[in-house]
């Protein structure tokens, strides 16, 4: 297959995209879906109203032919969807795609994760933001404890995935976690991500004063060991170390201390079928309809050329108090985060 590698404004590629298959989750975590805001009565959208697996499958297809390399498939939470290997089974198949990888809280992984492996999937991203029962079920705002979503990641490297664990480290909530499940983590051989909290969407009250920057995580993580820095690849938003003498990387995503958006490759695609080119973006490019309202193969491409050629997002760099408080951003659990 012939690839058209198109570029932004900036002259950033294309060559990430996050699917969004499910817009549900089962968990209630204060900094993406808070359970004041998306509470029992919440309308999610209706079955009819996601992308068809089909609709995923010809999108997908068209964005390789762009440059995408990498797909993730994100939520909500992906696998209240049904039949998710299927899915994985059939993306798989395209030519182009070289990674596949699903973003999930671990909670169905016991059951699912081998025949995820078996349709495909190679690595796994695991939420999981304190070994404290009491501190997770806080941050979950359920009652799910931190020994379910364990036995997902043991479930999953039983299977042969890759596993990372995401953190995101809240001031005054789970800092507290952050050298337990570093421990845990390092004695496992488990790649580590922590995140600061960001100002994504509009609902989860974000304030500065609830971040736990990058230094201070490093400052944290080096009472077990020393870390040394690695290398990190074109597009990866997290800086990436290493404890001394090993191979076993901690990570910090540092959107807010630092930025990421100067090689952004990553394009995001919501449930009901709208492309977003921006984690912090105000509105998106509703290719759901594109695709159903008849367009060929050859015009959504053009299309996705068109909205990325045109992309020129680099809110990380530019965010202000003023940005902080009036931009209108999508929320992180429509967009996959």
């Amino acid at each position: 297959m012939e690839i058209n590698q198109v570029k932004d404004k900036y002259f950033r590629p294309l060559q990430d995209l996050r699917v969004s298959i499910m817009d549900k989750c089962n968990f209630r975590c204060s900094y993406c879906m808070p359970k004041e805001v998306f509470g029992d009565d919440y309308v999610f959208m209706r079955e009819e109203e996601l992308l068809s697996f089909d609709e995923i499958e010809r999108l997908v297809l068209q964005f390789t032919k762009l440059g995408v390399k990498k797909i993730r498939l994100t939520g909500g939470e992906p696998l209240l969807r049904k039949n998710v290997p299927d899915l994985i089974q059939r993306l798989s198949q395209i030519e182009g795609i070289e990674d596949i990888a699903l973003t999930t809280n671990g909670v169905h992984l016991v059951k699912q994760a081998e025949a995820l492996k078996q349709a495909g999937l190679m690595r796994v991203n695991v939420s999981l933001d304190a070994l404290s029962t009491d501190i997770f079920q806080e941050m979950n705002g359920r009652k799910v404890t931190s020994a379910v979503v364990l036995k997902g990641i043991d479930a999953a490297h039983a299977a042969g995935l890759e596993v990372k664990i995401n953190m995101v480290v809240k001031k005054g909530l789970n800092e507290s976690e952050v050298v337990k499940l570093a421990r845990y983590c390092k004695e496992r051989d488990i790649t580590l991500r922590f995140i600061e909290f960001m100002d994504v969407g509009q609902t989860n009250g974000w304030d500065f004063s609830q971040v736990v920057t990058k230094k201070e995580l490093l400052e944290k993580v080096s009472t077990i060991a020393p870390l040394e820095e690695v290398d990190r690849e074109l597009g990866e938003v997290a800086t990436r170390y290493r404890y001394k003498g090993t191979n076993t990387e901690v990570g910090i995503i540092s959107s807010v201390s630092d930025t990421f958006c100067g090689d952004c490759t990553r394009a995001r695609i919501s449930a009901d079928g709208k492309l977003f080119t921006c984690l912090f973006a105000e509105e998106g490019y509703d290719l759901g309809e594109f695709v159903q309202s008849g367009a060929s193969d050859a015009e959504i491409e053009s299309k996705i050329t068109e909205i990325w050629t045109g992309r020129t997002d680099k809110y990380s760099e530019e965010r202000t108090e003023e940005t902080v408080k009036n931009r209108k951003k999508i929320e992180m659990s429509y967009i996959g985060g």
